[in-house]
């Protein structure tokens, strides 16, 4: 099992740490408000605690679970307290209508947070194709991007600890297309599916 920090108290922050006291890991939250986080650590049980804001994170994996416009000032601000940590991004940056990136290069929040990061930290992008209500209640599939294959590693036995599968789309670059596939997401929930309750995943054929 694994010993992750989730920065955010949000309804991504709670779903995702309630899934991983549920697997069987140890749990910080950590939040602006220590209020906020107080009462998150302890609606999630299972021993979770709370960390100090800007302090160096007690888990391996760091999920970063804020809106896509905080998460690379969060990073920064964290600097050095995230040398040697796995950090997980996990937002989507809609632009105002749901049907594009707010970022207009072929870039990605995840590459931005690796640039913002320290040397000694990983990126990973993951869970952002994910409705918050699926994955609270289903069993998705999660696709992973990142450089590090250690680092991956890290994050698909988290994952798969949750008792979902982890599915790598290859470098960090690829970040870029998870979080165009995000956007896929709203289109189908939007028209084709017409319900936020479906996620994308992979079906293989047998041979």
């Amino acid at each position: 099992m694994s010993t992750i920090s989730i920065i955010g108290t949000g309804n991504m922050a709670r779903t995702i740490g309630a899934r991983a006291v549920a697997g069987g890991n140890t749990v910080e939250v950590m939040g602006r408000d220590q209020s906020k986080a107080a009462d998150l650590a302890k609606a999630l049980g299972g021993g979770a605690t709370t960390g100090e804001w800007g302090t160096a994170p007690a888990g391996d994996i760091v999920i970063v679970a804020l809106l896509y416009d905080g998460v690379v000032p969060v990073v920064a601000q964290y600097g050095d307290a995230l040398v040697g940590k796995v950090i997980v991004d996990i937002s989507n940056p809609f632009n105002a209508t749901f049907d594009g990136l707010a970022h207009r290069e072929e870039t990605s929040i995840a590459q931005e947070v690796a640039k913002a990061a320290p040397a000694g930290a990983s990126v990973v992008k993951a869970f952002n194709t994910i409705f918050r209500h699926v994955l609270e209640k289903g069993r998705p599939d999660v696709f992973i991007a990142g450089d590090n294959a250690q680092a991956k590693a890290s994050v698909e036995a988290f994952v798969e600890s949750l008792g979902l599968r982890p599915l790598d789309v290859g470098g960090l670059k690829m970040a870029h297309w998870l979080e165009g596939a995000g956007v896929v997401t709203v289109g189908l929930a939007n028209h084709g599916v017409g319900s936020l309750d479906f996620s994308l995943s992979i079906t293989e054929v047998p041979v």
